[in-house]
């Protein structure tokens, strides 16, 4: 049926229209930036990764756990369960992930040298547009 067709075209989720870009999205987001870079040191339980991210920014246990099922469906992170008790489980970053967790970390780093251009910037910006808002 031509409609159903048409629906389903309709509905195709960015994922399915963009996936690099979705992909892109959990490797730069908030929390991603800091698992990713976080990992690249050596691997963590939960609480611990929660705890060395909490140094930087909080984060809930809802969201991390978001976070790190994301980066694990997209190859990045490797769960790893062990059956004892307590359970006791690990998390590491994949190949894939060690190399997206280097390219975020250069970037945090650029981000790090060049912060006082960028604050010079927005000042020499928003002085400008303060001056041509009062004209």
């Amino acid at each position: 049926m031509a409609v159903s067709s048409e629906m389903v075209d309709k509905q195709l989720t960015g994922e399915a229209m963009c996936p690099h870009r979705l992909v892109m999205e959990h490797v730069t987001s908030r929390w991603g930036v800091l698992v990713l870079i976080e990992l690249l040191d050596r691997p963590h339980r939960f609480s611990e990764l929660r705890r060395a991210i909490g140094q930087v920014r909080q984060v809930s246990e809802k969201m991390l756990a978001q976070t790190l099922q994301t980066l694990e469906r997209d190859g990045l992170v490797h769960r790893d369960a062990k059956p004892v008790i307590p359970p006791r489980v690990d998390y590491s970053l994949t190949d894939l992930g060690r190399e997206a967790a280097e390219q975020v970390r250069g970037l945090a780093r650029w981000t790090q040298e060049r912060m006082g251009q960028v604050l010079e910037a927005r000042e020499a910006y928003d002085t400008a547009k303060g001056r041509a808002d009062n004209r």
